[in-house]
């Protein structure tokens, strides 16, 4: 689908060196500051590309990968599939991730892949997304909420190298289909 020059289209095995980069630099980009350096250095595009495509060669269908290309370059990913919790899954949605290359940022490509991933989540009939946001992370923080999410009181630990970065979840209701 096209958003304004935007196209979104699914994922497949030969994005996923080129979606692991966008990844890799945006936590590099992202959690500065947030999660320990040397975790984000640490960070390796290859073993992550490769996790992707292990993910992508084993899907059931359940969790969808789209890419946004501009003229011709990927240049963002999201993922979502059902919401999990705990090892349960339940009727709500989750957008598990939503990532830009970092020289984009502000460029459009994160709203329109998530306007994208919200158009399937309503047309499969789910009745809310969620979503999970590092406590500290004010600029996607803010992103979700001008999509019309909102924090929902639930709070997590999430723990990288030995330190406890807290998450926030985010919720927002979908239309009726």
């Amino acid at each position: 689908m096209d958003h304004d020059g935007i196209l979104i289209r699914p994922m497949t095995q030969a994005d996923c060196d080129r979606v692991a980069e966008i990844r890799i630099g945006g936590w590099q980009s992202a959690y500065q500051g947030l999660v320990p350096q040397s975790y984000l250095d640490a960070l390796d595009v290859t073993q992550d590309a490769e996790r992707r495509r292990a993910h992508l060669s084993q899907a059931d269908g359940s969790v969808v990968n789209l890419v946004a290309e501009r003229d011709g370059e990927v240049v963002g990913w999201v993922c979502h599939g059902p919401y999990r919790d705990g090892e349960v899954r339940t009727e709500d949605a989750e957008l598990y991730a939503l990532y830009v290359d970092p020289g984009r940022y502000g460029d459009g490509i994160g709203h329109a892949l998530l306007q994208e991933s919200v158009r399937r989540c309503t047309a499969a009939g789910h009745a809310r997304m969620l979503l999970w946001v590092l406590e500290h992370n004010t600029r996607a923080r803010h992103f979700y909420e001008r999509a019309g999410f909102g924090a929902d009181g639930a709070e997590e630990p999430f723990e990288v190298d030995g330190v406890e970065v807290p998450e926030v979840r985010y919720a927002r209701e979908l239309p009726a289909g």
